[in-house]
């Protein structure tokens, strides 16, 4: 009878009363293990990056007080030439780059565009500037930005800073903002677009020339490409680059 007495009737159940949930907020604290203290961490900024000088000598250039590369320099044969830009600096208004990569064009050379003559395309490596004046000239393949990253993301219509910015002769053209309307320009005259002087690099990389498969073997694999050792801009392929042999 006792067990009959404790039972409860369908209509008088209990409704549970559930409890609000306690709203949990992010941590944004470092727990140490030692004591329960905390150490607030301050919440990521997300300001704008300031355009800038990315890679610098010590103590810092001076663009204004950099003297232009003469025309004197430029007085030699194409394959000497070549070597000795790595380094040096492409200045046009407030962009600055830094050569990491370059390739030599000789006369007599089946992968050069002057093979073919002088024609409208191919004057400038004909006008004087090289040794012999017989249509030589230097491939400037890649850079690596120094002052002026917004312009050059800009003008590339890419924002980011990593390699693939100036891997390419036409990609350096795009950062620099000039055309085919540039073609003959003096960059050893003032304004414009210059060549500034450099620091030249510790290592040097050689290796075959790229896209040059329609010329003559002993052109193809001729060691005329020239690259900055440990520089990430650089364009490919890297594999076929190395340190001179001694």
């Amino acid at each position: 009878m006792v067990a009959q007495e404790t039972k409860l009737k369908k209509t008088h159940r209990f409704k549970r009363v559930r409890k609000p949930k306690k709203l949990i907020q992010p941590d944004v604290s470092v727990h140490t293990a030692k004591k329960s203290e905390t150490i607030p961490v301050k919440p990521k900024s997300h300001s704008r990056r300031r355009p800038g000088i990315l890679s610098i000598s010590n103590p810092p250039l001076s663009f204004d007080e950099m003297k232009i590369l003469s025309t004197d320099f430029f007085q030699i044969d194409a394959l000497d030439l070549a070597p000795r830009l790595l380094g040096k600096l492409l200045r046009r208004d407030d962009v600055v780059l830094r050569i990491t990569e370059v390739e030599a064009y000789r006369p007599n050379d089946s992968a050069c565009h002057g093979r073919f003559g002088i024609t409208a395309r191919t004057a400038p490596v004909f006008e004087p500037g090289d040794k012999e004046g017989v249509g030589a000239a230097v491939l400037v393949r890649a850079c690596e930005p120094v002052y002026g990253l917004e312009t050059i993301q800009q003008r590339r219509g890419q924002i980011t800073d990593k390699p693939v910015l100036l891997t390419g002769p036409g990609k350096v053209c795009q950062a620099l903002g000039i055309s085919t309307k540039w073609s003959g320009h003096k960059l050893y005259t003032p304004g414009g677009l210059e060549i500034l002087d450099g620091p030249e690099p510790e290592k040097m990389l050689v290796g075959p020339r790229v896209g040059i498969e329609y010329a003559l073997p002993h052109d193809v694999n001729a060691p005329w490409r020239f690259a900055v050792a440990d520089s990430p801009w650089i364009s490919s392929p890297r594999k076929t680059l190395q340190l001179p042999s001694s």
